[in-house]
């Protein structure tokens, strides 16, 4: 369903229809209807079905959208808000999500790169968290584990990241707030 109300979906059902509706009236003799239809309606089919060829749909969101927003509003949550908006829209001309994070962190793989599968928010103990699970895919479970440290850092200040193997080919990366100790 969620692919049915893409963006490409949206622009290519909306150029077959004014095409449909300029190849009949061009066929009931009708040019004031005809032209601007078919004008318009075949280039703008052609670009939603090449919106559709290189569509990334957003990562399953586990948890429901309101059941962390006390925890998501915090100030220190800002990167994981700002993250968990990127991972849950559409992308477009991308092989993954976070591909450009995932080639600084040097945990990319041109052929085969690492595909986020879902993300859940998280509340640890009154931090805000993200759990993001990850299919492997060629860059191997021990290299993340040897960029962990640098994992929480790279997302923003003030975050830990843990990693966990689910199963072979599949792990999650917990990233966490970490508490912000009282000004004195």
């Amino acid at each position: 369903m969620q692919a049915l109300f893409s963006p490409g979906s949206l622009v290519t059902v909306a150029g077959a229809v004014l095409t449909v509706i300029g190849s009949i009236a061009y066929l009931g003799d009708n040019a004031n209807l005809s032209l601007p239809t078919i004008f318009y309606g075949i280039p703008i089919l052609l670009g939603g079905l090449a919106l559709k060829s290189s569509e990334l749909p957003p990562a399953a969101r586990i948890s429901p959208s309101q059941a962390f927003s006390s925890l998501r509003e915090l100030p220190e949550s800002e990167p994981l808000r700002k993250l968990l908006a990127d991972v849950t829209r559409w992308r477009y001309g991308q092989k993954a999500h976070l591909e450009s994070s995932l080639e600084a962190l040097k945990l990319w793989d041109e052929d085969e790169p690492p595909q986020l599968e879902s993300v859940q928010e998280l509340d640890c103990d009154g931090s805000y968290g993200l759990r993001l699970a990850f299919v492997c895919g060629a860059v191997p479970f021990a290299r993340w584990q040897e960029r962990q440290d640098r994992l929480g850092r790279f997302f923003g200040p003030g975050l830990k990241a843990e990693l966990m193997q689910r199963s072979a080919g599949t792990f999650s990366l917990d990233l966490v707030t970490e508490a912000i100790p009282p000004h004195r």
